[in-house]
């Protein structure tokens, strides 16, 4: 009796014995492997649970046969619609051994009967069971199920939807399972929030983000694409149009990671579709022209999948190369079932890369044993294999000789969010090498290096290895307050070391931290200026004995005496690598043995140092000229007119015999410091590290008060202050857009929160007590003129401010206990009297904020443009988070918002620092147009030499002003071409027409206007609006 005869009569007790005939007679199974499917199909309770139970035997004890035994599987997803519960659950257990004891290589030969009971066609049942036989695949087949991906998230995705709750449960596990081989690093750790997005549309344009802020160190594959397809679908169904441009750009700069077209392939009718009906449908030019773009990229792909040849594993040409190595003739339908499965399996092979032929021989030939023996099996099958490699492209490497020994020698993808930086780009680095890494600003230069501290970079040996360290002077707000030698101290990797804390004195007090030097040990790190800092940063870094350290502008915030000491240093270590981001040219020609270079999206290394790197690559000397650039051009808001302010010399602030200490410290920072700043003003202030050039001007600015002397602002003048430690101002608002924190900080009527903070601002003790002292007050009835003397406390300052008739401002009050809520007023003299001193000075900077507001309306429009006017190109202005952005990003952003309310003083505190050459040409040009005052605070001589003809030199704590005679008697030009904006566009696009300052009239003009205006009220005539301002002024009437 043949197998298809026992299989037609089978019962379950016969089940035993069938195995055992089975295990001998293969090519039997092969013949009856349509009568034991019909038996899994009866309706009958026992012959169906006698078939579902030998095939799952068959799979469990003899793997020769599952080419035929897994065409079963349809048939036990089927039964899941049976009237028996035991008929169910043993299909339900049969599918499971097929899907779990399959060749993991073969489990694509088990998608199409999967495929096909998912439709929304098919029962739930059948559906439920078919996704959960895909979670499978997790634990048997994870790198399979890996390249499997393309084909399994569209059809895993549509069941995520479903209106059942079984088979929407069934498929986000599936989905979850799924997702967890995805085998790249870099997103891995998104696969819960994207599998809510794909469910719950409300969180896409968070996700959208999320993944804006990615950094892609690995080449993005077919596995990667099929993970966030589904996302860059629901982003671009979205009625959100800034979600459905990001995700345009997503797919644009996604694509271009791809090694081979045909990675793409299979989601390129998914999205393309999407894709141009955004283009065709969204309003906004700017995002449809960004589709548009999108569209053309994967137009392009599409056309190289087209035409390129796969080197990826073609399951058609493998299948006529094992009918010939075997030579079985067409027709013959088992062996057509072995030669397919064979085939699968093979093409997945190659796939993965998995070409020894070991694996081939155990994967592969061992299929073929139901027709040949052994040896047949294993000499056809290599010969497919040689085949197989000879349809692979072998890419070959050159390699470079060299004495030194080698750190790192890999390949890798670099991306951050949706802008591609280097893409299957090769680095090799030596032991000793100093390389000096170049490229434009926004290039990657940053974001590489901390891949590389971070061990994100593809192939790059880990730090147990090779122990990296990353040097910056930045140091986070929470950390500031301790002492040098606890900063140092308390970083994991020196605890990790178990340094104590006498070899960190030690370390520190070589490089200048001593008890009687400028910066001391056991001093907070707040009172480091930004060239103690990076030397702080360089001291933790030497304590940590890296093999490669990356310097991030290892120079900035440096004097001359330190950036000398820094190259010494550097040029010390003839057994530590190099990696050093700046825009220094001296430090780059004086220290690097080798230059890295960022030239589309590849990085090239070159011997020699920068002179010798320019003489062969012209154009990098751009990087290191400053000038003005037609491509790049900054242009500020200009200031505006000051009441009462004729003169461009006059003074807007001051700084009288000012003495100021740090807290703990004996000895003063400053002594007896006196400045004023105008409208003219260009300023440098410069001096050593330490001098007290960063501590003057937060005493200028009100950020800190002196100990002795004053400081005076006038009211109408609005002043922006731009950092050292720029980041300070934007750090707790990173996950905002640049165009987003600039509306959040001006929402309340224009006021700058950032202005609120200063201690200049907060109440002292004494004050507080002078506020709740009753004062006398002189009440004048203005009816009878009786003067009356009453003690009042007042409570607060309402806000409002006017002038008296002797040109004084007084301010708008609260008295305590009155019901009246507006409409007093009491003179400035006498509100300092009584300790609302600093409250006047609140009300003057809302006022004069609110002035810059009603100029310029804060729509996301303007806010747009003004960001532009900062270099900071839409893209990045708008819709990317701060938290994405490069340093010298960040440093538009922080000067955008220091310039949004159009000051009429600017101070810049190391404004060079983190901006290229090409973005200091264009602040520069930025500068000399600009109408208002100037200081610039930095140790850049040839920035500062081309802007400011007034110095203030720093020494010790004492100041030395220096200057062009010339330019000193400009300072009295009297402001009289000073344009005056007529009219404003408000967010709605309304004109507004601005009251223009009136014109002072001569005597002889004032004379005839009082007499035309004593005519006209004699005859009873209307006067028009100036005409009565006027006669209220004079009491005419």
């Amino acid at each position: 009796m043949s197998l298809e005869d026992k299989f037609s009569a089978l019962s379950l007790s016969d089940v035993p014995s069938v195995i055992e005939t089975a295990k001998k007679d293969l090519k039997g199974v092969a013949a009856g492997i349509e009568a034991l499917k019909a038996r899994c199909e009866s309706k009958e309770d026992s012959e169906a649970i006698a078939a579902l139970s030998l095939v799952q035997k068959l799979m469990e004890e003899v793997p020769e046969a599952q080419a035929f035994v897994k065409e079963c599987l349809g048939a036990c997803l089927m039964q899941t619609l049976h009237k028996s519960a035991e008929v169910r659950n043993q299909a339900e257990a049969t599918a499971f051994a097929i899907c779990e004891k399959i060749n993991p290589f073969g489990m694509k030969s088990l998608l199409p009967q999967i495929f096909a009971a998912m439709p929304v066609e098919q029962k739930w049942q059948v559906r439920e069971l078919a996704l959960k036989c895909l979670s499978k695949f997790n634990k048997t087949a994870p790198k399979q199920l890996g390249d499997a991906l393309p084909e399994v998230i569209p059809e895993v995705t549509a069941c995520m939807w479903d209106t059942k709750k079984q088979v929407k449960t069934a498929a986000n596990e599936a989905m979850q399972s799924a997702l967890e081989v995805i085998g790249n690093r870099d997103i891995e750790h998104m696969t819960d929030k994207i599998l809510k997005a794909i469910t719950t549309p409300k969180e896409v344009p968070e996700i959208m983000h999320k993944m804006a802020g990615v950094t892609f160190v690995q080449s993005v594959e077919s596995p990667a694409l099929a993970m966030v397809v589904p996302l860059l679908l629901r982003g671009l169904r979205e009625k959100n149009t800034a979600t459905k441009r990001q995700s345009a750009v997503i797919i644009n700069n996604m694509s271009k990671l791809v090694d081979n077209p045909l990675d793409a392939a299979p989601f390129l009718p998914l999205l393309l579709p999407a894709l141009e009906q955004n283009a065709a449908s969204i309003a906004d030019p700017e995002a449809r022209e960004t589709t548009e773009l999108a569209v053309k990229q994967l137009q392009r792909l599409k056309g190289l999948a087209d035409k390129q040849m796969s080197v990826r594993g073609d399951i058609s040409k493998l299948e006529n190369e094992f009918k010939k190595a075997f030579g079985i003739e067409d027709g013959d339908a088992s062996t057509e079932l072995v030669v397919k499965f064979a085939a699968t399996i093979a093409t997945t092979m190659m796939d993965l890369h998995y070409m020894e032929d070991m694996q081939w021989k155990k994967h592969v030939s061992a299929q073929f044993t139901a027709f040949f023996d052994s040896a047949k099996c294993e000499a056809a099958t290599e010969k497919v294999r040689e085949e197989a490699e000879k349809m692979l492209v072998v890419p070959e490497e050159d390699d470079e000789d060299d004495d030194a020994e080698e750190l790192c020698n890999c390949t890798f993808t670099l991306a951050y969010g949706t802008k591609i930086l280097l893409h299957n780009t090769k680095m090799k680095l030596l032991r000793g090498r100093r390389y000096g890494l170049l490229g434009t600003n926004d290039c990657g230069k940053t974001t590489l290096m901390r891949a590389i501290a971070n061990n994100q970079v593809e192939g790059f040996p880990d730090t147990e290895t090779v122990r990296t360290v990353f040097v910056e002077a930045d140091i986070q707000g929470e950390q500031s307050h301790l002492s040098c030698v606890e900063y140092v101290f308390i970083d994991p990797k020196i605890q990790a070391m178990g340094i104590s804390r006498e070899e960190v004195r030690t370390v520190l007090a070589s490089v200048g931290f001593t008890e009687d030097g400028k910066a001391k040990p056991d001093h907070a790190v707040s009172t480091l200026s930004g060239g103690w800092r990076m030397k702080l940063a360089l001291a933790r870094a030497m304590l940590q004995k890296a093999d490669i350290l990356l310097m991030d502008e290892p120079t900035n915030h440096l004097d001359v005496i330190n950036v000398a000491w820094v190259k010494k240093y550097l040029n010390s270590l003839t057994d530590v690598t190099c990696i050093i981001v700046s825009h220094d040219s001296g430090l780059l020609n004086d220290c690097c043995t080798n230059i890295l270079s960022f030239d589309n999206l590849k990085l090239n290394t070159f011997k020699g140092n920068l002179d010798e790197y320019v003489k062969v690559h012209p154009h990098a000397r751009a990087y290191f000229t400053l000038q003005t650039s037609s491509k790049m051009k900054f242009k500020f808001p200009q200031p505006g007119p000051i009441e009462g302010v004729k003169s461009r010399g006059k003074a807007l602030m001051k700084m009288t015999n000012c003495t100021f200490t740090y807290p703990k410290n004996e000895k003063p920072t400053l002594f007896d410091i006196t400045v004023q700043v105008s409208l003219s003003s260009r300023v440098a202030c410069i001096g050593e590290n330490g001098a007290g050039k960063s501590t003057m001007i937060k005493l200028l600015v009100g950020e800190i008060v002196p100990q002795v002397g004053e400081v005076w602002k006038h009211p109408n003048a609005r002043i922006a202050y731009v950092a050292q430690h720029a980041f300070h101002h934007i750090e707790s608002h990173l996950d905002k857009t640049p165009n987003e924190y600039i509306r959040w900080r001006f929402a309340n009527n224009g006021e700058d929160k950032e202005s609120l903070v200063k201690v200049s601002m907060q109440y002292t003790d004494e004050e507080i007590e002078l506020q709740k002292k009753p004062f006398e007050l002189q009440i004048v009835d203005e009816a009878s003129g009786k003067i009356t003397k009453v003690k009042k406390v007042v409570a607060e300052l309402v806000g409002g401010r006017k002038q008296n008739k002797s040109k004084e401002y007084e301010y708008e009050v609260r008295y305590a206990g009155s019901t009246v809520e507006n409409g007093e007023y009491l003179p400035a003299k006498t509100l300092k009297k009584m300790g609302w001193e600093k409250a006047m000075k609140a009300v003057d900077l809302k006022l004069a904020q609110r002035a810059g507001m009603f100029v310029k309306p804060l729509s996301t429009k303007n806010v747009e443009e003004h960001l532009e006017g900062c270099g900071l190109a839409r893209e990045f202005g708008t819709h990317y988070r701060m938290s994405a952005l490069s340093g010298g990003q960040k440093v538009k952003v922080v000067l955008a918002a220091a310039m949004w309310m159009q000051p009429h003083i600017v101070i810049l505190d190391e404004p060079t620092n983190y901006l290229d050459r090409e973005s200091l040409g264009a602040l520069a040009g930025a500068i000399e147009e600009f109408e208002g005052g100037i200081i610039i605070i930095s140790h850049n001589n040839e920035f500062v030499g081309k802007l400011c003809p007034e110095t203030w030199l720093m020494d010790a704590g004492h100041l030395e002003t220096k200057g062009d005679a010339d330019w000193m008697l400009k300072q009295d030009t009297k402001i009289q071409d000073q344009v005056q904006i007529t009219e404003m566009t408000d967010a709605a696009g309304n004109k507004i027409e601005i009251q223009q300052d009136k014109k002072k009239l001569s005597k002889k003009e004032e004379k005839a206007l009082i007499k035309k205006i004593k005519q006209k009220v004699k005859d009873g005539e209307k006067l028009d609006t100036d005409e009565e301002e006027f006669a209220f002024e004079k009491d005419l009437l």
